[in-house]
């Protein structure tokens, strides 16, 4: 039961989901998602994530209110199995590429509800995913995945590299295929029931037109991540059982090998398997095989057996750089540099390990210089329009 306690007007209620009540173990899956202590922690990290409004138009400020006064009539649909997703807003990115990156966006109701289903779900498949596994899993990164590439490498002596990529992952899921591998957990048809119609939720497309959701898992969820982990965790022990030296993070993946031919051949073998077992589709124009030293990995190369930022990642850093620094942005001073503050310190986070001494020294030289040309270009403007005399 809820309290009757205010909040101060402006804030963000986080008082929705009350942890004072004891509630008993049981093995009610779909009770121990909506559990007050479960719901509480998924709405602290929805909060924390924030994020753009879904198609009801609701932020994630206006949630806590709105959970505090609907949640006991949603928390009675979701148990009785009469819930029913809204579709996901589309947005897309822009790729290095130049292509577009299709996202969809939850409603904050929502994420807060796949976030409790995810943080559940982690809790049974987590303990058995492989250990070549890295991405959005706890205690795992990138970095994790490209360190590991080099000491295999080194290790075992594989100085060739299979770059398999999946054309489209997220968007070319198999609900059929997905779906048999969360019934090998997964007894509860309540909860299953729940993530198929998170899958055909449907997508509301820019121009306002509603578009279903036949194949694939929205980039933009709380739960997509772990389905696709689930998903590729086959293709991890498949890699496993044939004695391969790999690493994955999400859909990307690098196998390492000890000869060209040998290479080949796991290509065609793995390519097969994908295409087969998981029906997803393989890239065979981006899939390739190389020199290790010529491949490229989350953003990485691995030249003369040490880390390195690609030669595009180093382009894509300075293009940031130049887009932060503009004079014609249309902010405050101190707003610029607070954002580049904030995107330089999240580069180098990423990228610092890839980064020699003399690269850092000339990086941070060549930044400052477009940190006094934005300011000389600031005073300059301000001084044509009579403001500086």
């Amino acid at each position: 039961m809820k309290t009757t306690t205010t909040k101060p007007t402006g804030e963000v209620r986080h008082d929705v989901f009350i942890l004072e009540e004891k509630e008993s173990p049981c093995d009610d899956l779909l009770k121990k998602i909506f559990c007050n202590v479960n719901m509480h922690l998924a709405w602290r990290q929805v909060r924390k994530n924030n994020g753009a409004a879904g198609v009801d138009g609701m932020e994630v400020s206006d949630f806590g209110d709105f959970a505090f006064t609907n949640w006991n009539s949603i928390y009675s649909k979701l148990m009785e199995g009469t819930y029913r997703p809204s579709p996901v807003r589309r947005v897309e990115i822009k790729k290095d590429d130049g292509g577009k990156r299709p996202l969809g966006i939850p409603t904050v109701l929502d994420r807060v509800i796949q976030q409790a289903i995810a943080q559940q779900l982690r809790n049974l498949w987590e303990p058995t995913f492989s250990e070549h596994s890295h991405g959005f899993r706890p205690g795992r990164s990138a970095h994790h995945a490209v360190t590991g590439v080099v000491k295999a490498s080194k290790k075992e002596r594989k100085f060739w590299a299979v770059d398999c990529d999946l054309k489209s992952f997220f968007d070319t899921v198999d609900h059929d295929v997905l779906m048999s591998k969360l019934r090998a957990k997964i007894s509860d048809e309540r909860v299953l029931k729940l993530i198929w119609l998170y899958l055909k939720a449907g997508v509301l497309l820019q121009t306002d037109k509603y578009e279903e959701t036949p194949e694939g898992v929205p980039q933009g969820g709380p739960l997509s991540p772990l389905l696709a982990n689930i998903l590729l965790d086959d293709l991890d022990r498949e890699l496993e059982k044939r004695g391969h030296t790999f690493a994955r993070y999400a859909d990307d993946f690098i196998i390492l090998c000890r000869s060209r031919r040998a290479a080949q051949r796991v290509l065609e073998n793995t390519t097969k398997y994908i295409e087969k077992r998981l029906k997803l589709i393989v890239n065979q124009t981006k899939s390739k095989i190389c020199l290790l030293r010529e491949s490229s990995f989350l953003g990485f190369t691995f030249r003369t057996g040490k880390l390195r930022w690609t030669e595009k990642s180093q382009q894509r850093f300075k293009a940031n750089i130049r887009k932060l620094t503009r004079r014609n942005r249309g902010v405050s001073p101190s707003k610029v540099m607070y954002d580049l503050a904030n995107y330089i310190r999240g580069a180098v986070n990423y990228y610092g390990i890839g980064l020699q001494v003399q690269e850092a020294e000339a990086l941070d030289r060549w930044i400052r210089r477009r940190v006094r040309l934005y300011y000389w270009k600031q005073w300059k403007g301000h001084a044509h329009a009579g403001e500086i005399y």
